[in-house]
């Protein structure tokens, strides 16, 4: 368990959460780690996103993206490039990856390949370095697709499987995540 003052690592994916981070689960992430009394570094890939989208209509735009400066938004500038974070796991206690569309689209490409996709090779490389040190890590909403496909067996959640549940839209994810092993 994290105790005060506990070193926390957030990696984000943009913002906006058609092509990023949910800002709220970004943000509530922040929030609830600060109130817990932990101190938070944060990290995003320094590449273009896979596409940018008008989120008051939901349709692609022809603008480009950088993820870490997007995701600069929601820390006031307060980030690192995630190439930074492998080197620096002993600093950290856990990582945390808030969700958002980012995450399937950024920092892999489960949106468009599902169970066949790849993890950008920073991200995978954080998370393999936590695991390898026996820290903890956190996934919100579709996050959890990163570690399902990084480590093998690994035992995640993502919300309901019934198909017939009206208020869990992506029940199939469930089942993807578990031919991944």
């Amino acid at each position: 368990s994290l105790e005060p003052a506990s070193r926390v690592a957030v990696v984000l994916s943009g913002n906006g959460v058609y092509d990023g981070n949910d800002t709220t689960e970004a943000v509530a992430t922040l929030v609830h780690l600060s109130r817990f009394g932990c101190k938070v570094s944060c990290f995003a890939p320094d590449k273009e996103q896979m596409h940018a989208v008008d989120h008051t209509s939901g349709a692609e735009h022809e603008a480009t993206r950088n993820v870490l400066q997007e995701s600069a938004r929601i820390t006031r500038g307060a980030i690192s490039p995630l190439s930074d974070l492998p080197q620096k796991v002993a600093d950290f206690d856990a990582v945390v990856f808030p969700g958002g569309f980012g995450v399937a689209k950024n920092l892999s490409s489960w949106a468009t390949e599902g169970t066949a996709c790849t993890v950008d090779d920073d991200v995978a490389a954080v998370i393999k370095s936590f695991h390898a040190a026996n820290k903890p890590q956190g996934a919100c909403c579709i996050a959890p697709v990163l570690f399902a496909k990084c480590i093998p067996g690994a035992k995640v959640t993502v919300g309901s499987s019934r198909t017939d549940d009206p208020l869990w839209p992506h029940a199939g994810t469930a089942g993807e995540i578990t031919e991944l092993g």
